[in-house]
């Protein structure tokens, strides 16, 4: 079984991926703004139908392994800057076989009325923290030769009006993910390009937009994760570079 760190992950798409990761046995790094909320995932992931399987280590005093497989990381990816201390000081993974990029913030707003620190949150959080987390985690990544994924949007292929801070944040992060995957050749990238998904980041957008928000409309977070989690478990000899994924 492989280690996997998501960011994001008390989020609709992170939280579900989480859930499908662990049910396959995996260790998870779980990171994310509110320590409550990741407790309450991490509690969630320990116990019950997520639960990976248990066993026992002979060797270790605390006994089964799986009670010890989940780590939280409290993180706050609008200040790029001190990820790097945050990460050292819970102790940065030697070997990791997945990063998984899942965070994201969105504020709808015309250019004319986008102000700099609007632009500087989008592109903080969905692109340099990004940038930085992949930057930092690489040796443990190359260890394993492992894979790092982007939660983008269709966001990142056509911007549209009043979407243009988080469309620019996103086409930024597909180059990320591009140049990564040219540099980088022992591990392999995926991009997963979202359409509109049922998300508490969706209702927010709804409400920006002044439409009601109805569930049903859009694709299940763990519609999405079930794509994501595939491409992860596409065999060695293949890759999963790109894909979208849209409501029906």
């Amino acid at each position: 079984m492989g280690t996997y760190l998501i960011t994001g992950a008390t989020g609709g798409i992170g939280a579900a991926v989480a859930r499908l990761l662990r049910e396959r046995g995996h260790d998870l790094i779980l990171t994310g703004r509110s320590a409550g909320r990741l407790d309450e995932l991490a509690k969630e992931l320990r116990t019950g139908a997520h639960a990976a399987t248990q066993l026992i280590d002979t060797t270790a005093p605390t006994g089964p392994a799986s009670t010890r497989s989940i780590r939280t990381i409290q993180l706050d990816l609008s200040e790029p800057r001190r990820i790097e201390a945050a990460l050292a000081m819970d102790g940065l993974p030697t070997r990791l076989d997945g990063l998984v990029h899942a965070a994201g913030v969105v504020h709808l707003s015309p250019v004319a009325e986008l102000e700099a620190d609007e632009w500087i949150a989008h592109l903080s959080v969905n692109l340099v923290s990004a940038a930085e987390m992949t930057r930092l985690l690489l040796p443990a990544l190359r260890a394993a030769k492992g894979h790092v994924v982007f939660v983008n949007s269709t966001a990142g292929l056509r911007a549209n009006p009043e979407w243009s801070a988080y469309a620019a944040s996103k086409f930024g992060l597909r180059a990320l993910a591009d140049s990564l995957r040219h540099e980088e050749r022992s591990l392999r990238v995926t991009t997963v390009y979202p359409g509109r998904t049922a998300t508490e980041m969706q209702r927010s957008v709804r409400a920006q937009e002044g439409h009601p928000y109805a569930e049903d409309d859009f694709a299940a977070p763990a519609t999405v994760a079930r794509v994501l989690v595939g491409a992860l478990e596409t065999p060695r000899d293949a890759v999963v570079s790109d894909v979208t994924v849209r409501p029906h």
